[in-house]
């Protein structure tokens, strides 16, 4: 078996160096990732003719809950798994080098928050603890890890102790940050009125049919309400990315400079546009290993700054565990 590798560092990727180094990912993907490259045998498209982003075919996500989506003689280190839900298929996405994945998450987080040795990190993810696989655990595990701070840990219906911990956190003015699935979110804020002025509340997506669909919304807006808050944060993830994009309140997320989104028509799925309505398209430059053009089920659109907002999914597509809700 032949372990093929790609030597750029995508992690010094810059806006202008960000299209000629995703081409020379495609031409390797192309090469040397066995789904992938049929997939773009089928659709007849000819990898050395292929000389601009938008000409790049992306992959339907769902190929990562049927296919196995690797490069030729890589050896699997690591699998995230998606929750999904009774009835469905997961998504699996196999990890070549752990470190990538962790190098992205980190300075993503640094970018937008600075380093988490400066944070108490909590995390409030029922579901996701109970299984195996979670790409978001992982982070969330690594990153209370790196804060060092003695109260840094993961909460599973331990509400009480969990509004005990913040109540200390605050009272020190111990900068905190809270990553939370949505209805764990919820349940706590039903019970707990709390008064956070130095906690970021990061909501990671997920009702699971826990409760009743509400809207991002109305979940930010309760949230809000609860805890005293003038925002609530969300991060952007998925198990098949290996990064994130984040939003500090506005519903507008803005990813890393190696993470970049697109729109393509519903009806048109190859055309592909670098801003306005459409289905997202993603590339992610940390998938050096799987694949980096992933065409998503989600609707949203992408504004000139980059930017970008989740407006809900495609009527005919799978339902996800960690999907964001609707916005509308």
């Amino acid at each position: 078996m032949v372990n093929v590798s790609f030597d750029l560092n995508i992690f010094q990727v810059t806006k202008n160096s960000f299209e000629t180094e995703a081409l020379a990912l495609f031409r390797f993907q192309a090469e040397h990732s066995p789904v992938y490259r049929d997939y773009i045998r089928v659709l007849g498209v000819d990898p050395s003719k292929v000389d601009r982003i938008s000409a790049i075919p992306f992959l339907p996500i769902r190929f990562f809950k049927t296919h196995t989506v690797a490069t030729t003689g890589v050896k699997p280190s690591l699998l995230f798994e998606s929750s999904g839900t009774t009835g469905t298929i997961n998504s699996k996405h196999w990890v070549r080098d752990p470190g990538l994945y962790e190098q992205s998450f980190l300075q993503g987080f640094h970018q937008f928050y600075g380093p988490p040795e400066e944070w108490c990190i909590l995390g409030l993810l029922p579901s996701y603890m109970e299984r195996r696989h979670s790409s978001l655990v992982y982070m969330v595990e690594e990153l209370v890890k790196r804060s060092g701070h003695p109260a840094s840990g993961f909460y599973l219906y331990e509400h009480e102790r969990l509004a005990q911990q913040l109540a200390l956190l605050e009272q020190s003015a111990q900068q905190t940050m809270l990553f939370g699935v949505t209805f764990g979110l919820l349940d706590f804020a039903d019970q707990y009125a709390l008064n956070l002025t130095h906690t970021v509340v990061m909501e990671t997506g997920g009702m699971k049919g826990r409760r009743e669909e509400w809207t991002r919304e109305q979940v930010h807006g309760w949230l809000k309400e609860r805890w005293g808050l003038g925002a609530i944060h969300s991060e952007y993830g998925m198990t098949e990315l290996l990064s994130q994009g984040y939003s500090k309140g506005n519903g507008i997320f803005y990813s890393v400079p190696w993470m970049r989104l697109y729109v393509r028509d519903e009806d048109d799925p190859l055309n592909i546009r670098e801003q306005g309505k459409g289905v997202l398209n993603i590339i992610d430059m940390a998938n050096i290993y799987s694949c980096a053009f992933i065409g998503t089920e989600d609707v949203g659109t992408v504004y000139p700054d980059g930017g970008f907002e989740v407006l809900g999914r495609l009527d005919n597509s799978d339902i996800r565990g960690c999907s964001l809700m609707l916005s509308l």
